[in-house]
């Protein structure tokens, strides 16, 4: 088995699992991912998106950039019920077009992607 085979995607709007991948071009690119944009996700100790990594795949190339990995680890474990929302922003600079791609990890539900294009 590979991880081809775990790896979940659907669409975003009717899918609380999906990374939802935002873009805004200029001199750096702002990237914002968040999951359950349009259907929250639960956010409990027993429920919750563990982390999200982001990654760069320029045209024309076989292998991706990784942008950034985002822990989220405060789950309620707290007595002051403290929670941490899936959500990330971020920039980055490039000259290239390519794909913008993102994973998540439920930790029920597994593993989930998403991706978008970046036309330079």
């Amino acid at each position: 088995m590979n991880l081809s085979g775990l790896i979940q995607s659907k669409d975003w709007k009717s899918e609380k699992h999906m990374p939802v991948i935002e873009i805004e071009k200029g001199e750096e690119i702002q990237v914002k991912v968040s999951v359950g944009k349009e259907i929250p996700h639960p956010n409990t100790v027993e429920h919750h998106i563990s982390w999200i990594e982001v990654y760069f795949l320029p045209d024309g190339e076989k292998n991706p950039v990784m942008l950034g990995r985002f822990d989220f680890l405060a789950h309620g474990e707290s007595s002051r019920e403290i929670y941490t929302e899936p959500k990330v922003s971020f920039s980055f600079k490039t000259k290239k077009s390519g794909s913008i791609l993102a994973l998540s990890y439920c930790n029920i539900h597994g593993l989930w992607e998403n991706s978008v294009e970046l036309k330079l």
